[in-house]
């Protein structure tokens, strides 16, 4: 330790020596870590607000949809009430815990503007789980919420204007009209989608079929949606296959994985070619810093000639001239992290990168490990060729330079 921590308060001392010579080249290697490092930060950041509206669509890693449709194209529609029978079984028997029925259909709201047709998505309470829904105001469905006298609904912000915006807490009645008419209970707001949203409105399956609304009303039949493990997730892919295809004869069950990482990471192509050009500026940055330690050997030879006559080994001098870059890449390395946090921290970059994202991750510390561990291996590399210079230097020819 003695002669680790001495080489490199000598470096450090040849370093302000030669501050003149080296401060453009670690200026350089400090922006190219900063790049480096903010590209993986951004990434991983852009990585999360893409995750999470995918997930909002297509339900977390790994989330299996189980469609099952007529086999004929203009045969009779599946009976709902014993696909829903056969699918809540088949819940039960593998032991799902986070399983949800889908049913796209539509439903007739009386607004104060008049009765209009919203299309209404009849879910179970895990589906909020599996797709990350975002509840604004109010909350999602809970367990309890289908033994409700009045059905509960969640609805979209277009839904909540067209109601006419009641307060949730004393009017949050709104009717609905099926084959039995009833008064529902707004529990929930969602933000829209997308500008100019269509109303839209969540639900359960038990209220959906005590109010008498139902059927498929898009051609999407009913669905099943299931987070399972991602290591089980082709496995059971294969296995509910084989099973809802014999309870299901002569309808078309299909049975794949909806989630975003069903092919792979979507933005990792990206992220590795801009790293890559990150990576080449770090590159050159070194050949800077590595023309200028040549230099500055060339410069010191008569030093280094008179501390071998006094007895310096081959290593002392190899390790502190190769430590002089070290130590600068290494103090330029930390620099660019610190730009680096600053720039993808910052609040603007934040809301412009992710904008969907409640609750932004924290910097990746594999990037501030990235860009540091970049930065001393780019000194290394270019202190190693003059420090091979240096212990190659004769000791009478030093002296007599």
């Amino acid at each position: 330790m003695t002669g680790i921590i001495s080489a490199m308060v000598e470096a450090w001392s040849e370093l302000r020596i030669h501050k003149t010579r080296v401060l453009l080249a670690l200026i350089g290697v400090a922006l190219s870590v900063a790049v480096l490092t903010t590209v993986v930060g951004v990434g991983n950041l852009a990585r999360e607000g893409i995750r999470l509206d995918s997930e909002r669509n297509g339900g977390r890693e790994a989330t299996l949809t189980v469609s099952i449709q007529s086999g004929q194209p203009n045969g009779d529609a599946l009976d709902a009430a014993r696909t829903t029978e056969i699918l809540d079984a088949t819940i039960e028997r593998y032991g799902f815990t986070h399983a949800s029925q889908l049913l796209r259909s539509q439903a007739r709201f009386q607004f104060p503007n008049g009765v209009q047709n919203v299309e209404l998505q009849v879910v179970d309470p895990p589906y909020g789980t599996i797709h990350r829904v975002d509840v604004t105001q109010g909350a999602w469905f809970a367990d309890d919420d289908a033994e409700r006298m009045a059905p509960a609904v969640v609805v979209n912000e277009a839904f909540y204007n067209a109601a006419g915006r009641p307060n949730l807490t004393t009017e949050p009645q709104v009717s609905v009209l099926g084959d039995n008419p009833a008064t529902a209970v707004i529990i929930g707001i969602m933000p829209d989608a997308y500008p100019q949203s269509m109303p839209q409105a969540f639900m359960l399956t038990e209220a959906a079929a005590a109010v008498g609304i139902g059927g498929d009303q898009f051609g999407m039949g009913q669905e099943l949606r299931i987070w399972v493990p991602t290591p089980m997730a082709q496995e059971l892919v294969d296995t509910l296959t084989a099973d809802l295809t014999q309870q299901f004869p002569g309808s078309y069950v299909g049975v794949y994985r909806s989630d975003y990482a069903a092919y792979g990471d979507p933005f990792a192509m990206v992220q590795i070619m801009v790293s890559g050009i990150a990576a080449l500026i770090l590159l050159l940055g070194a050949v800077g810093l590595l023309n200028i330690s040549m230099v500055t050997v060339r410069y010191r030879v008569r030093e280094i000639g008179i501390r071998r006559s006094f007895g310096a080994t081959s290593g002392r001098i190899f390790t502190g001239v190769m430590m002089e870059s070290v130590v600068g890449t290494t103090v330029a390395g930390a620099v660019g992290v610190m730009i680096a946090v600053a720039i993808v921290k910052n609040p603007f970059v934040e809301s412009k990168v992710a904008p969907g994202l409640d609750v932004y991750p924290a910097f990746p510390l594999e990037a501030a490990l990235l860009g540091l561990g970049a930065a001393v291996l780019v000194g290394a590399l270019a202190g190693a060729i003059p420090a091979l210079v240096a212990i190659r230097v004769k000791v009478i020819d030093a002296i007599r330079f």
